[in-house]
């Protein structure tokens, strides 16, 4: 089977996406992909990550950076700090370079005001899942049913959990030597995924943030792919090919997932000793297929 990285969804080409400082002294160089060359996505922030006596500044340098197209493939966001700073910024000319723009602590309430604003674009829509309502299933399933039912879910490109925020809430700061499933994240999380994931919106995994600990960042990308998230924020770009390399799949996986893609395959059959249903895993198998296209196949 022919593989395209091409064709692979965009979420899914996200992979590790970095949080830049839109203050950042090199913002250009990263905007343009020469910085980071193996850096697939990039989010220039303009909210937590800078004091607000800085945000004309980083507004300034999204402004100069627009209009340099990157040279690589790399998909490139904006964090706006509020509605107002979204308002800015889609006056700029060169607004169309986006990739898209990631909306901050997104509630029921103030969803629809933002959708409406971005409506005219073409631009592609990351929601953060980040405040008080995170914790409130009734509210999470609310601002589920708004966005299934707006005309923008086709845009709707993946649902960011905020996990520094959620536990801000908490009065609580991630622990050292701790994966965010060793902490009072994990029913939040499985919540989310419980609430969002069947109904066909894609969930990215909190930002793991600690540098030097590589191999706690390697177990716990694995145990975000076992909570069913793909795609992690990272704040360092020594971070991005630990992330990237539990992003590649095994050989004995992609001979699975080619077997239940191919026609006239019975509807249950056993390989790698595992069973395969046809029915049930055609999703899972496609995937597979998409995730060897970017990622690769581990050796």
């Amino acid at each position: 089977m022919k593989m395209n990285k091409n064709s692979a969804p965009l979420w899914l080409r996200l992979g590790a996406s970095m949080y830049v400082p839109s203050i950042h002294a090199d913002i250009i160089n990263i905007a343009r992909g020469e910085k980071y060359p193996n850096l697939r996505s990039v989010i220039f922030c303009t909210e937590d990550a800078i004091h607000e006596l800085d945000v004309e500044q980083g507004l300034d340098n999204i402004n100069k950076l627009l209009y340099f197209k990157p040279d690589n493939a790399l998909l490139r966001f904006v964090r706006v700090r509020n509605i107002e700073v979204l308002k800015k910024i889609l006056h700029y000319k060169d607004i169309e370079n986006l990739t898209g723009i990631v909306i901050p602590k997104v509630t029921a309430n103030n969803i629809g005001d933002y959708l409406d604003l971005l409506k005219p674009f073409s631009l592609q829509i990351m929601l953060t899942l980040e405040t008080i309502e995170a914790f409130d299933a009734l509210a999470m399933q609310k601002l589920r049913n708004i966005l299934l039912h707006s005309e923008m879910r086709d845009r709707i490109l993946m649902l960011r959990i905020g996990g520094n925020d959620l536990l801000s809430i908490l009065q609580m700061k991630r622990p050292a030597h701790k994966t965010a499933y060793q902490t009072i994240l994990r029913p939040i999380i499985e919540q989310l995924v419980l609430t969002f994931k069947p109904y066909g919106f894609h969930l990215s995994a909190p930002v793991y943030e600690y540098i030097s600990d590589v191999e706690l960042l390697a177990q716990e990308t694995q145990e975000d792919l076992s909570h069913g998230l793909f795609g992690k924020t990272v704040i360092h770009p020594s971070q991005i090919n630990i992330v990237e390399a539990h992003y590649r799949v095994t050989e004995n996986e992609l001979t699975m997932a080619e077997k239940i893609l191919e026609k006239d395959q019975p509807a249950v059959f056993k390989m790698h000793d595992s069973m395969c249903e046809v029915a049930t895993h055609q999703y899972w198998a496609q995937q597979i297929i998409d995730r060897a296209a970017v990622y690769g196949v581990a050796g």
